[in-house]
């Protein structure tokens, strides 16, 4: 087992508590359409974490935000998906922070949201014991309550939902550390897709309020050993793009990953630190919004959403694994 140094673990969340990032209003960009994200034939995943907050109505926008995106796709026979990344609802992930706080949002049985919807779990959904009103909820959307990581495929993708609390919660133990790496492994080799992206909650890489958790970087060196595209992460409270990177941080345009922290589903938002982390792209802070995603066979497009029907960095790239060429060229 990983242990932090005593002294170490009881300082770290009093600087955090005490010490918390003012947010500064990112200047709204350019005016940008949105088929600047689009990808023919493409399938789309829409998305974010940190949610539902009840007395405030920052999850209410982007739920509206995420239905119209599902609303528009199946007018336009496009393929779609719905992801969270952790922490679904506050303060505690109760059943209670279910029932009255994502239900009305997110949970709204007239929105297309939770047809679609493949969950992640956060640590404020572990504040209630065992997760378990968070597993009640979702049902089968969340994989097995007693693990709460699973794979799906979209369209040309496959995807790996892993369960952050797990690596980082002394409440687990070095056996079902050992199992979800061991399944994990099991994953990358198993899919025949080109392209594999993976989400959790506890970012690797962030320059915002919780930073990076090194933490992580065993479940990084698995996802980049096995050829993985994209990283989706919550648990900040602002949006984040991090260049492809190795998981020590170093940029790397040939095996590196691109990572996404997306934080801003309806929880209260926060700024960025002064020293940002390395590869660090691209930030906006102070609005609720979404990540969407088109993925293609071989590409991604990204934008992040705001609730103003804005678009914030429209981004992309092409996976690592390309189709082969066809005979004779």
């Amino acid at each position: 087992m990983r242990f932090r140094p005593l002294a170490l673990a009881m300082f770290v969340p009093l600087v955090a508590f005490s010490c918390k990032i003012p947010v500064q209003i990112t200047p709204a960009p350019a005016a940008a359409s949105a088929a600047e994200v689009a990808v023919t034939g493409a399938s789309v995943m829409i998305g974010v974490g940190d949610i539902a907050v009840c007395g405030t109505d920052g999850d209410e926008r982007t739920a509206k935000l995420v239905d119209s995106v599902l609303r528009a796709d199946s007018a336009a026979k496009v393929n779609d998906e719905v992801f969270t990344l952790g922490d679904n609802a506050y303060p505690d992930g109760s059943a209670s922070n279910f029932a009255l706080c994502f239900a009305p949002s997110w949970g709204d049985s007239n929105k297309r949201i939770m047809k679609k919807i493949h969950p992640a779990p956060g640590n404020h959904e572990h504040q209630s014991v065992g997760a378990a009103p968070y597993y009640q909820y979702f049902g089968s959307h969340a994989g097995s309550s007693k693990k709460g990581y699973y794979s799906y495929d979209v369209g040309e993708w496959h995807v790996i939902v892993i369960n952050s609390e797990i690596v980082i919660n002394g409440a687990f133990s070095d056996a079902e550390r050992k199992a979800q790496e061991d399944w994990l492994r099991t994953e990358l080799k198993g899919s025949q897709k080109l392209c594999t992206l993976a989400y959790w909650h506890h970012p690797r890489f962030s320059s915002g309020w919780h930073g990076d958790d090194v933490s992580l970087h065993p479940i990084w060196q698995l996802l980049y050993d096995g050829g993985v595209d994209l990283i989706l992460n919550g648990h900040d409270h602002e949006y984040e793009r991090f260049l492809p990177q190795n998981p020590l941080g170093v940029a790397d345009s040939a095996k590196g990953m691109a990572e996404y922290v997306v934080g801003t589903g309806g929880g209260d938002l926060r700024g960025f630190r002064t020293n940002l982390s390395a590869n660090s792209a691209a930030r906006v802070q102070g609005y609720f919004g979404v990540l969407k995603l088109t993925l293609g066979k071989a590409e991604w497009r990204a934008a992040f959403l705001d609730v103003s029907g804005r678009v914030w960095d429209p981004s992309g790239g092409t996976c690592h694994q390309q189709p082969a060429a066809a005979p004779g060229k």
